[in-house]
């Protein structure tokens, strides 16, 4: 007789445990952040190492922190899922089928699957106090991607489980009109080459209050996520945190910067502003005439250290607004910027085309020069790709309100 009641007793005491357990599991936490790795392309070999450094920086989290990840590489037979991270586990793995994802429909880069993943971690974990979202895969800013190589916005996926970088993207105006049915962000965390564009930025204003990343080419293996991932849960200044334990990982050979989306309509104005005096002073017609970018800092070229118009897009906004406006005007414009740049990190070099620690060999990259954020400027169209990129960028809110 006592050992069955023993027995029972101990069964009530696991029930009761059991039933605590879930009632905690949905009892919301202070903040929910959700890192979207999409890594079936080149970058698959790196996936699994950062998810392990994520699992380390897990942790130092406390019980009212809820770290998500949605894992999805390139491996024969593995379907992507989501699962939280719970001191250095993974738990409550959620599978495609779960979320009511087709798996005829499971690129990470289909808007349909980007908006179901987001929809379904937001609302099974919700939090009190705010959410953060972290994108983990390749970029290059604003740019629209078609068919045409190089060109591209985030996240490629190219469906056949391998690594080949062929395949569908995101691009920036898909990815804010998913993120305006979600929670507001807190942040957004660029893990992602080029993303810190004036154009993405602007894009971005209503739907997050700082954007963190690199107006540059990034590493392949990313940011050191064991000291990051603490960072993303602390409760003031953690988009700047993150920051900067990403630079110290990289010193000085990583530019990075935070910007604060709440004065981007500001800097809009101001940079239109600055752009009328600009084409007034030299007789510039952006779709007609073209301001030399030569010797200007720019933050992507695919093969070569040096200037090469094919494939340059990403100027950085400061230096150009700096070598045209007067010294008055530049100082009006850049006393708005610092409003919006609200910290970053210099850097003389970074990756080019995976030479890590290449350095630029036709501009001198000088912390006064360095603005930490690029823009887009029109170029000869007979130039290579300008002639695409000129009419692409018309296909951002930016454009209008800058430019037109």
């Amino acid at each position: 007789m006592k050992s069955k009641f023993l027995i029972a007793l101990a069964c009530l005491t696991l029930l009761a445990v059991s039933c605590k357990d879930d009632e905690d599991e949905k009892t919301p936490k202070t903040r929910t952040v959700l890192i979207y790795m999409s890594a079936e392309n080149s970058l698959s070999p790196y996936a699994w190492y950062d998810l392990e450094e994520m699992k380390d920086g897990s942790k130092l989290l406390t019980e009212n922190d809820q770290l998500l990840v949605w894992f999805d590489r390139a491996r024969e037979g593995e379907l992507p899922w989501l699962a939280r991270i719970v001191n250095g586990e993974l738990k409550d793995s959620v599978s495609i089928a779960d979320m009511q994802i087709s798996n005829k429909d499971e690129y990470s880069s289909d808007p349909h699957v980007f908006e179901k993943v987001l929809s379904y971690a937001f609302s099974h974990y919700p939090a009190t106090e705010g959410y953060g979202l972290g994108l983990w895969s390749h970029a290059s800013g604003w740019v629209i991607e078609d068919s045409v190589a190089y060109s591209r916005a985030y996240g490629v996926d190219n469906g056949k489980n391998t690594v080949s970088d062929v395949g569908p993207w995101l691009n920036l105006p898909t990815i804010r009109r998913v993120l305006e049915n979600q929670p507001h962000l807190e942040f957004i965390f660029a893990d992602c080459c080029n993303f810190m564009c004036l154009e993405s930025m602007y894009e971005l204003r209503k739907v997050t209050d700082y954007v963190v990343g690199s107006p540059a080419e990034i590493p392949d293996n990313g940011a050191p996520y064991s000291l990051v991932v603490p960072e993303m849960f602390k409760r003031q200044d953690a988009a700047k945190g993150i920051m900067r334990k990403y630079a110290e990982f990289y010193p000085g050979y990583l530019p990075l910067s935070v910007v604060k989306t709440s004065d981007m309509d500001a800097l809009a104005e101001a940079t239109r502003n600055v752009l009328k005096q600009i084409c007034t002073r030299y007789d510039i017609r952006p779709t007609e005439q073209y301001l030399d970018m030569m010797e200007l800092i720019h933050y992507y070229n695919d093969y070569k250290p040096r200037f090469y118009p094919y494939y340059n897009i990403f100027f950085d906004a400061g230096d150009f607004v700096k070598r045209y406006a007067t010294d008055a005007e530049y100082k009006e414009w850049k006393a708005v910027l610092d409003r919006v740049v609200v910290d970053k990190a210099f850097a003389t070099s970074w990756s080019v085309n995976k030479k890590w620690y290449t350095h630029y060999i036709d501009f001198e990259m000088t912390e006064e020069r360095y603005h930490g954020v690029s823009m887009f400027v029109p170029q000869d169209p007979d130039l290579g790709l300008y002639g695409k990129y000129n009419k692409d960028i018309k296909k951002l809110a930016w454009w209008w309100k800058v430019w037109e």
